[in-house]
C-alpha cells in the first residue's frame, strides 16, 4: 500500500525559554533527533514515549502545526517540510487533529453544531448542516446535541464532538494526541472503538499518540517508540509486545500494570 507519510531525517529545536538572557534570542532545543518513518495509508500508527519524549511535537510537526528545522516531511508525496500558511490552507482539509482535552478546545461559547460546521464554513462548504448532521451520526451522538454546549457534556461526549469536528471535513489523515488519557475505562474503550470503526468505515489514516502501552496495544497496527526525540524502536505491535529490541521499550513494557493480583504480590 502507498505511504501517505514519509517523515525523512526530521529534526526541530524549539527556543529554551527557561534561559532566555536579557537581550538576544534564548538557546534553541533540539526536541527531535533524525527522525525517519513511512506511514502507509489506512493504517494506524501509535507513537509512545514517556513525558519530553517529542511524540507530541512530533505530531504536531506531520500536520504542520511545527515547522520543522531540518529533514523532509511529505504527504501524499508532497513536500510540506516548509510551506507557508498560504499554501497550507488547502491542504488542512485533507489533515486533523483530535486534541487531548476536549474542554480546552471547544469554544465554551459556542453550540455542538457551531463547533463542527466551522471548519466546514472556513473551507467554503456548501452542505454544511447535512455534514453536521452526518458527523454526528458517526460518532454516535444524538442529532438534537448540535443545540447543546460543551459543558453540558461529559468528558466522553466531548471527545466525541472533537472527533466529530475532525472527520466533518472528510480527511485522509488523523492525529489523535491523548484523547483518551483524561477519560474513564469505559469511556477510554468506547472511544477506541468508535476511531477503529471509523478509521475502516470512512478510509482514515492514523496517528494515535499516547503514553499507555495498553491502549497502543488495543488500537494501533504498528509503534514508534520515542526516546529524546528519537525513534529507538519501529515495529509492528505484535512483535514489539512479543520480543521487544530496544532496552527502554522493555521498561515501558515492565511499568504496565498487571491485573492479576498474585502477579502483582508476587
Amino acid at each position: 500500500m502507498a505511504d501517505l507519510y514519509s517523515v525523512e531525517n526530521l529534526h526541530l529545536s524549539l527556543p529554551d525559554l527557561t534561559k532566555k538572557p536579557l537581550l538576544g534570542s534564548a538557546p534553541r532545543i533540539e526536541i527531535l533527533k533524525d527522525v525517519s518513518f513511512a506511514l502507509p495509508k489506512g493504517e494506524i500508527l501509535g507513537i509512545v514515549g514517556g513525558s519530553g519524549s517529542g511524540k507530541s511535537t512530533l505530531g504536531r510537526a506531520m500536520v504542520r502545526l511545527l515547522e520543522p528545522t531540518g529533514g523532509k516531511v511529505l504527504f501524499g508525496g508532497q513536500d510540506i517540510t516548509h510551506l507557508d500558511e498560504a499554501a497550507l490552507r488547502p491542504l488542512r482539509r485533507r489533515f486533523q487533529m483530535i486534541f487531548q482535552d476536549p474542554m480546552s478546545s471547544l469554544n465554551p461559547r459556542h453550540r455542538v453544531g457551531q463547533i463542527i460546521a466551522a471548519p466546514l464554513a472556513l473551507h467554503g462548504f456548501a452542505d454544511v448542516p447535512a455534514r453536521v448532521t452526518e458527523a454526528l451520526d458517526h460518532v454516535g451522538l444524538p442529532r438534537h446535541f448540535a443545540a447543546r454546549y460543551p459543558h453540558e457534556l461529559s468528558g466522553g461526549q466531548r471527545q466525541r464532538v472533537g472527533i466529530a469536528r475532525a472527520i466533518a471535513l472528510r480527511p485522509e489523515f488523523i492525529l489523535a494526541d491523548e484523547i483518551v488519557s483524561g477519560l474513564d475505562v469505559s469511556s477510554q474503550a468506547q472511544v477506541l472503538n468508535l476511531l477503529e470503526g471509523l478509521v475502516k468505515e470512512l478510509g482514515l489514516t492514523l496517528a494515535f499518540i499516547s503514553h499507555d502501552l495498553s491502549v497502543i496495544r488495543r488500537l494501533c497496527s504498528r509503534v514508534l517508540v520515542l526516546y529524546r526525540g528519537a525513534i529507538v524502536e519501529n515495529a509492528a505491535t505484535a512483535d514489539l509486545f512479543a520480543a521487544p529490541k530496544a532496552a527502554y521499550t522493555r521498561e515501558l513494557l515492565d511499568a504496565i500494570p498487571l491485573p492479576d493480583p498474585d502477579q502483582l504480590w508476587a
